[in-house]
């Protein structure tokens, strides 16, 4: 008799990221970022679109079982990830704050502009141009649908959904 275990029922409710001070990363994601606050709870703040800070106390579990190394930001293991319609309107702002890019608007190999840089605690972030605004834009420029499925790996059958859908 084969046992098969229950299914569990999860849900993705945020992304926590540590921080060193919350004061800091709360200005660096709410007024460069333009994420909306939801919740605010002192040491931990949860975003609008589910992404968390948190200060967390270095007595706390993680970083007393992980060491201090899971508190210092050196990692970068992950990275998050953000679409925008306008890639370069974005990129000034941040240009002009001075913070550390990893690099400037860049061109993947499918064709999307991204550019990814650093918060203040050392996490990767990266925001590119959405599907609907690559494919759009590799249209636009004279490439045959043909040319950009090839490119980008997206099925033609898939580009009327693209561009109309996701406005």
């Amino acid at each position: 008799m084969i046992i098969q275990p229950a299914k569990m029922k999860l849900n993705n409710s945020s992304i926590a990221l540590f921080v060193k001070d919350i004061d800091v990363s709360k200005k660096f994601y709410t007024n460069l970022l333009c994420l909306e606050v939801e919740f605010d709870f002192g040491k931990n703040i949860i975003f609008k679109g589910g992404i968390a800070i948190w200060e967390i106390n270095p007595n706390h579990i993680i970083p007393s079982t992980l060491g201090e190394n899971s508190l210092n930001g050196k990692s970068n293991r992950f990275e998050l990830y953000f679409e925008t319609e306008n890639l370069e309107e974005v990129h000034m702002p941040l240009k002009e704050a001075n913070i550390t890019f990893l690099h400037e608007i860049y061109e993947e190999n499918w064709g999307q502009h991204t550019i990814r840089f650093f918060d203040p605690d050392n996490h990767l972030i990266e925001i590119g141009e959405s599907l609907r605004c690559f494919v759009k834009r590799m249209l636009n420029s004279g490439m045959t649908k043909e040319q950009v499925s090839a490119k980008t790996g997206i099925a033609i059958g898939d580009f009327d959904r693209i561009l109309n859908d996701f406005c």
